[in-house]
């Protein structure tokens, strides 16, 4: 299941940096990710320093 950023984000950007499939873009006032290209691998979660990102 594809993993999806919260109201929570910061938009500090560490999420995409280290996206290894490169499916997180800024949106409008926080990141966003493409569910359909998401591997579901939760870097992007063990990076946020605000918790913003989950599965789901």
């Amino acid at each position: 299941m594809a993993y999806t950023i919260n109201d929570s984000c910061v938009s500090c950007g560490s999420c995409a940096a280290e996206c290894p499939v490169s499916v997180i873009s800024e949106g409008d006032g926080k990141y966003v990710i493409d569910a359909d290209g998401c591997i579901s691998c939760g870097t992007c979660a063990g990076v946020c320093p605000v918790g913003a990102i989950e599965e789901g």
